[in-house]
């Protein structure tokens, strides 16, 4: 059974504020297979305090460094893929050679993309007498969900890093264990302390915190619609930069025309 009670901030695993556990039940089998510490409001304030403290020396790093550390965490990222794989099975049910196959290709890939993009993008455009420079927003929480658990923290993380920012990661109470072992690649990686920070716990408590924290400057949440309100509700009042993805996907309607057994084919196939 795993057990993930540490927290990563500020370059270290460290032990939470207050020791407060709860158990995860693996969908295939509904039996326990692991515990997890859940966080509270004082380990969100070490994290974003860690995060703040990184960002003034990593948002003036040059691409080239960045790049290094991008190439350091991919060379990492494939040595813990059949890792990864496993745990994504074990956390939220998919079954192994989707979680080792298409769920790992798809991190591997934004973290790919964010190596190609970033060699070729230039944060300084000159248009016409004015010159335009792209700078990191800053501290960035990302609150990610349960059922592409890699792909949404690599899509998330991995662009942020690129451009500059820190992090503060919560990952989905339900699906945890890869956000754990993608926090074991970043430490084996070298992100400089408080660049990369993972606080584990319960939307409504650690979501709630990281969206109205005074000293988080973006939040991007991938979620149900009630999260989401509730994250752009908190963050109104520091006027905080939100990017929210919500709701369902993959509807599927068919209608009674000459395709419908096609169609319902395809469906159940898909």
């Amino acid at each position: 059974m795993r057990e993930y009670l540490q927290f990563y901030i500020d370059g270290q695993w460290v032990d939470p504020i207050e020791m407060t556990t709860t158990e995860t039940i693996n969908p295939a089998t509904e039996a326990v297979s692991g515990k997890i510490a859940l966080g509270t409001k004082a380990d969100v304030d070490r994290a974003v305090a860690a995060a703040k403290k990184a960002f003034a020396s990593w948002s003036q790093t040059t691409k080239e460094e960045r790049l290094a550390l991008l190439e350091r965490i991919q060379a990492e990222y494939e040595k813990r893929q059949s890792d990864l794989g496993a745990a994504i099975t074990e956390e939220m049910g998919a079954p192994q050679a989707l979680a080792q196959g298409f769920h790992c290709a798809l991190g591997a890939g934004h973290l790919g993309t964010a190596i190609d993009v970033l060699k070729n993008f230039d944060f300084e455009e000159l248009k016409g007498q004015t010159m335009v420079r792209y700078e990191p927003v800053g501290v960035c929480a990302m609150i990610t969900p349960w059922n592409w658990p890699v792909n949404q923290i690599a899509v998330k993380v991995f662009p942020a890093i690129a451009a500059g920012c820190t992090v503060v990661l919560k990952p989905s109470q339900e699906a945890h264990f890869s956000a754990q072992i993608f926090t074991e690649i970043m430490d084996a990686a070298g992100v400089p302390a408080g660049v990369f920070n993972l606080v584990q716990g319960k939307g409504s408590v650690i979501g709630t915190e990281l969206s109205r924290h005074p000293d988080v400057d973006m939040v991007s949440i991938t979620g149900s619609e009630g999260a989401g309100i509730e994250v752009a509700r908190n963050a109104a009042d520091t006027v905080k930069r939100v990017t929210q993805e919500l709701g369902g996907k993959s509807a599927l309607i068919v209608l009674d025309d000459e395709q419908f057994a096609e169609n319902v084919g395809k469906g159940v196939a898909g």
